[in-house]
């Protein structure tokens, strides 16, 4: 009557002879036949039942609350936002590109803050060097300037002292030359 523990063995161990006659009735390992079990299909069919009765109870509420409800409740029920899904509003709305552009993170920021710092003052520092060129040409222009000043100078105190001179000599030869 019952099965040898070789026999129940070599279903296990050989899945493919797993179907085997014993005195004219078939015998199925349990493990085999799970997945077309009755069980299966009752909780599936349960479970539409109960999905079908709770949308007829929804419909119930809905059919009993239409008779007291008024025609701005109407509107309103058709216009509400269900909060579990996403809506696109008009105001949150953005184009694709705006979506789609990479938002710079604090570190990149900051370094093309001091980039565009940077840039800046290297032409400050460039604005600088040809400020001091000039000023190198300007003194060098004012020194050149103050040696020909002194030159000037020089000369003008040689014609002053020649000028003198040559007013005492002609003072000089008036005298002799009235006297004589």
């Amino acid at each position: 009557m019952g099965l040898s523990t070789q026999d129940m063995r070599s279903c296990w161990i050989c899945p493919s002879t797993c179907i085997e006659t014993y005195r004219s009735r078939q015998f199925i390992p349990a493990v085999q036949g799970l997945v077309q079990c009755e069980f299966r299909t009752k909780v599936i069919i349960t479970k539409k039942r109960v999905h079908e009765i709770s949308n007829q109870t929804h419909k119930m509420k809905r059919f009993a609350a239409n008779l007291m409800t008024t025609p701005e409740y109407d509107w309103w029920w058709g216009k509400r936002i269900n909060d579990n899904v996403p809506s696109s509003c008009e105001e949150n709305t953005r184009p694709i590109e705006e979506h789609l552009q990479v938002i710079p993170s604090e570190l990149e920021i900051v370094k093309q803050y001091f980039e565009k710092k940077s840039l800046e003052l290297g032409k400050m520092i460039e604005k600088f060097r040809n400020s001091v060129i000039e000023l190198k040409v300007s003194l060098t222009k004012i020194e050149k300037l103050k040696g020909t000043i002194e030159k000037l100078e020089v000369a003008l105190q040689n014609f002053e002292l020649r000028v003198e001179l040559l007013e005492t000599s002609n003072e000089h030869w008036k005298e002799q030359l009235e006297h004589s």
